[in-house]
């Protein structure tokens, strides 16, 4: 759209240059009429003379080209230089407010600019607004009351500036997260997991994705690396434990264990040779298999395999179980149902 309008401003520049020069040698030759020489018939400024193809036809060209873009556009230009001029003084580059333009084109102006004032009130920058906007274009259309209050709840959390900043352009899901959902992963971290509160900021800010976590199975995730890889919450926190899916930290887990890498310390045990948390989460798949496992990719992906046949026979085998107990407690409950003399 943008680029079109460009195009429309170079033809109209050219027909107001082509109009310029008609009228300067209009006025030429009326200067040498009065002097007594008369202009040539059909020549510039006579009284039969049509306007060259290069002024007024030009123009007019422009005109139609601009209405035509306009209306494939469904923009106003005039709109269009007012709303880019109002975030170029918010702080965005021309550039900036072209792409900002075109998210949610059909926005009103007072309603984007209202959102994204609000945005840069949070302590994003023009860049990092930008980029949450287009990846989020539904956060224009959301009331700028909501986005407060949402920002409210994350400061009493303790993330303000740039924490608050990096967590919504890692996760700009929390403005739209439920509160009561959120409320309660809080308080699991906080009441189940024991991460103090300077933690607690921690992980919010550097894995913001966990508040968007299912509580029982953060809880799960949790559970797996405090009592079956030892861990401790400090290490947890330093390491971004929440970064990492939990199935592909626990394939990368077992892996280790069972090729004699990796033991399970005892309870009460502070000190191991186990690899550390953060090792074995932050390295890509390429260097945990070369530099800690000491492995090839063929290896692991056969482990992985059979890990997912052993989980699904494991499942079945609990499936099978649940069945027979819920039999056995139908028999027994028609059995304690008979009356006691029978």
């Amino acid at each position: 759209k943008f680029f079109l309008v460009r195009v429309v401003r170079h033809w109209h520049r050219l027909g107001h240059a082509s109009t310029a020069s008609i009228r300067a040698a209009r006025a030429s030759n009326a200067g040498r009429s009065g002097s007594g020489t008369a202009p040539c018939p059909g020549a510039w400024g006579g009284a039969s003379a049509a306007p060259p193809r290069g002024g007024r036809a030009v123009a007019g060209m422009a005109g139609r080209l601009l209405r035509g873009c306009v209306r494939a556009a469904g923009l106003c230009p005039r709109r269009a230089c007012g709303e880019a001029a109002g975030l170029r003084d918010m702080g965005f580059s021309q550039e900036q407010a072209r792409r900002l333009l075109g998210v949610e084109s059909r926005l009103s102006p007072q309603r984007r600019e209202a959102a994204v004032a609000q945005l840069l009130l949070l302590g994003l920058n023009a860049e990092a607004t930008l980029g949450l906007l287009e990846r989020r274009p539904g956060l224009l259309r959301m009331p700028t009351e909501r986005l407060q209050e949402r920002a409210g709840e994350l400061r009493r959390l303790g993330l303000d500036g740039g924490q608050l900043q990096r967590a919504l352009i890692r996760c700009p899901e929390l403005f739209t997260l439920p509160r009561k959902r959120m409320a309660a992963v809080v308080r699991l971290l906080r009441e189940r997991c024991l991460f103090t509160a300077e933690q607690l900021r921690e992980v919010l800010w550097s894995c913001p994705n966990v508040l968007l976590e299912e509580p029982h199975q953060l809880h799960h995730h949790f559970q797996y690396v405090y009592f079956r890889m030892g861990v401790q919450q400090k290490e947890m926190v330093k390491a971004r434990l929440f970064r990492m899916p939990f199935a592909e930290l626990r394939s990368r887990h077992i892996f280790l264990e069972r090729r004699g890498q990796y033991q399970t310390p005892y309870k009460g045990q502070i000190q191991t040779n186990n690899p550390k948390l953060k090792d074995i989460i932050q390295l890509s798949e390429k260097d945990f298999l070369a530099n800690l496992a000491r492995s090839t990719p063929e290896e692991f992906e056969v482990f992985k395999q059979l890990l997912a046949r052993e989980e699904e026979e494991e499942e079945e085998e609990e499936e099978n179980r649940d069945a027979l107990y819920t039999e056995e407690d139908e028999d027994f409950d028609s059995e304690g149902s008979k009356p006691a003399w029978e």
